[in-house]
């Protein structure tokens, strides 16, 4: 019975070990959780995960070529958002959407859209010059340019 215990232990163990680290990460090459991407006409290549905090969060409003910037969030039930507040946000996505209350209420922002799948982030960011979005890894970004995070 102890053996047995102990087996179930180690393989929920390992389990949440491996499943925390497949959710952590995104470069160019598509990472596991989430992939960045931006209009193509945007001249970054990559961004560190302080500049996207930032951005999401709109405490920084323009990037580094005045250009302003247009942050795009997913459903709070979408995996990637989860990876992407994981991740980067280092903040739950129940935290984020609190932050955000907060700041409405306050009369002091207005969260990113938040647009209900992959396809739909593409569409925002090709649509709009200076946008920002995360997308699943395996998500067809045609007409987006991927960038890496650092």
């Amino acid at each position: 019975m102890r053996a047995t215990r102990a087996l179930v232990l180690s393989a929920v163990l390992l389990s949440a070990t491996l499943g925390g680290m497949s959710s952590r990460g995104a470069d160019v090459r598509g990472g596991s959780g989430y992939r960045m991407i931006v209009n193509a006409s945007n001249p970054v290549e990559t961004v560190d995960r302080r500049f996207l905090t930032e951005a999401f969060f709109k405490k920084t409003t323009r990037w580094p070529n005045d250009l302003l910037i247009r942050p795009a969030d997913q459903s709070t039930d979408s995996p990637a958002r989860r990876a992407f507040s994981d991740d980067v946000l280092r903040r739950s996505v129940a935290a984020v959407k609190s932050y955000w209350q907060q700041m409405v209420f306050s009369g002091r922002g207005l969260p990113p859209p938040e647009l209900d799948d992959d396809a739909d982030v593409v569409k925002f960011v090709v649509r709009n010059p200076g946008a920002i979005g995360y997308v699943s890894p395996g998500a067809n970004v045609a007409g987006a340019k991927p960038i890496g995070v650092r």
